[in-house]
């Protein structure tokens, strides 16, 4: 059996695990954190969940002592807010994933799951350089890295605005799937590298794969338009090539981001968001 430990008796990711988990999941709740080492030291768990009312450097200090008391421990961090500094200290920490209001009970109880289901001696996410305005990172090429870190920078990107923030993380969900795709095969062993960075005018994506790269006039599959037939046909396409349906979300990247820039070789490619 699964067993979820979820710090603050008001935490109300309790409720939504109770109804979103199957009942081959134990969900222990606890006052604070002095008492969730405690248990974590006595008993073993799958996940701690941090208290949303505390700050998140509060969580983060717990996280660090849970996985002390437990090594292995996945955590998820539910904080009241959360700043660049704390994504970055989050990432080094190894927390599976970290959240902030407005909290989307079905999201965070979906990620717990998958935080528990994991396993709990695949990190999967290197900081390389770590800095408010500039991350680099090197992941690999799982599924569930790719959504954790989806995860990751839409916190690190709290300063822009709720819409705009989802369009953008839209967009990089989708280059990244595609650099763990098409550049790495979806292989565990084979990471690729991801740098975030914003100027005083802009918001840059970097991802760098370790394929060969392609040629991008070859791609008979890739969405070529913004018609809605041309969309259909090249979701079939890719259907009938078993790929996963990405040339609609190539052309959603495209219509979000101001410019998205390919390098000669077709592994590496720039997400460009101008901000003024």
């Amino acid at each position: 059996m699964k067993r979820i430990l979820t710090v603050g008796q008001g935490n109300p990711s309790s409720q939504w695990l109770a109804s979103a988990l199957p009942k081959a999941y134990e969900v222990v709740c606890c006052a604070g954190g002095a008492d969730a080492i405690r248990l974590l030291r006595e008993r073993a768990f799958d996940v701690l969940v941090t208290d949303p009312a505390t700050p998140a450097r509060e969580d983060l200090a717990i996280a660090i002592e849970g996985q002390r008391a437990r090594p292995g421990v996945r955590v998820v961090v539910l904080s009241s807010a959360t700043t660049p500094d704390d994504v970055i200290m989050a990432l080094k920490a190894n927390v599976f994933a970290c959240f902030s209001p407005p909290f989307d009970p079905a999201d965070v109880a979906e990620m717990i799951k998958s935080a528990a289901d994991a396993d709990p001696l695949q990190g999967g996410i290197e900081v390389v350089s770590g800095l408010p305005h500039w991350i680099t990172l090197r992941v690999n090429s799982r599924f569930i890295t790719a959504e954790r870190l989806v995860r990751f920078m839409t916190e690190y990107r709290s300063d822009v605005a709720a819409d705009d923030r989802f369009r953008l993380m839209t967009a990089f969900r989708e280059m990244l799937l595609n650099a763990m795709e098409h550049g790495a095969g979806f292989d565990p062993e084979k990471v690729v590298e991801v740098t975030a960075a914003r100027t005083d005018n802009a918001i840059v994506y970097h991802f760098r794969d370790p394929g060969r790269g392609f040629d991008r006039s070859a791609l008979a599959h890739a969405a070529r338009s913004a018609a809605a037939n041309d969309v259909a046909a090249s979701a079939d396409r890719r259907q009938d090539l078993g790929l996963r349906a990405g040339g609609f979300g190539m052309l959603l990247a495209r219509e979000i981001v101001d410019e998205l820039i390919y390098n000669e070789r077709g592994n590496e490619v720039l997400l460009i968001k101008r901000t003024t």
